[in-house]
């Protein structure tokens, strides 16, 4: 197939690029700053905040589908405004579009939810999510919307450097007791991604790991696996500081993880 990568410079995005060059698709890949480094991959400069820059460069690259990863949390221009513009563009083009979303568009009072439930966030970055859910809801009828958890890997992503900094002393800060989540693996997400571009599915699907951890729980497992103490962790509760955003929130997958041949493996499998 001929992907399209949106964001893929970033920790997701790069990961979905190699694994697309890997099983020898056609594949582009957009950046804000800077390109990745994945062989095999053309890599296009785009702002995604610009409607017509977005619309120029799908149109000129002709995807069969688009996977658009790009999102800024202090940024509703980038997060909700560019999936607009993605969508906008995906859909005149005839191509196949799979939006990542996140589980940031809950606000953690049911505590477990399912993909049929609605939004209700608490954060401006959950509602601007929300909105763009909504969005390629109205403009894609025939898209994918996959939401996800916090994404983990092997080293690189934000959370594992946050822990590397907590446990060597170098950073500062704490990981709550009380927060809890459904980490995924950034290959297991990417794996199931590119199978839902290729199926003829559409609507919202949920994308995480199988266990709820707390980000402590996720600490110490990171810690263990890569020779860290956990115990020289700090710890702490949501519940007890002024931290924005949801406590608990869980995304039941039983629905998409029929779907899907990829096994999404929660954080005690794949940190082992």
């Amino acid at each position: 197939m001929r992907f399209l990568i949106i964001g893929g410079s970033g920790f997701l995005g790069g990961e979905l690029a190699r694994q697309c060059s890997a099983a020898g698709h056609e594949v582009a890949a957009t950046y804000l700053t800077r390109p990745g480094e994945t062989a095999g991959v053309e890599w296009l400069p785009l702002d995604v905040r610009r409607r017509e820059d977005v619309a120029a460069l799908i149109a000129a690259f002709q995807p069969e589908a688009v996977i658009n990863t790009a999102s800024r949390s202090a940024d509703w221009t980038t997060t909700a405004t560019g999936a607009v513009n993605v969508a906008l563009a995906t859909s005149a083009t005839g191509g196949r579009l799979v939006h990542v979303s996140s589980d940031a568009v809950f606000s953690g009072a049911a505590i477990h939810y399912d993909e049929t439930c609605v939004p209700d966030p608490i954060t401006p970055y959950g509602a601007a999510k929300a909105a763009a859910e909504t969005a390629v809801n109205a403009i894609a009828p025939t898209a994918v919307i996959a939401r996800t958890s916090l994404i983990i890997g092997d080293g690189g992503s934000p959370h594992e450097a946050l822990v590397h900094s907590l446990a060597t002393g170098k950073g500062r800060g704490v990981l709550f007791t009380d927060d809890m989540r459904c980490p995924v693996h950034v290959a297991d997400l990417a794996a199931a991604l590119l199978e839902l571009a290729a199926s003829e599915y559409h609507g919202v699907h949920h994308v995480a790991g199988s266990d709820a951890v707390s980000r402590y729980e996720l600490g110490r497992l990171i810690a263990r696996r890569d020779g860290l103490d956990p115990d020289r962790l700090p710890s702490g509760r949501r519940a007890d500081t002024n931290a924005p955003g949801p406590i608990d929130v869980r995304l039941e997958c039983g629905m998409t993880q029929q779907r899907l041949r990829t096994t999404l493996r929660g954080a005690r499998q794949f940190l082992a």
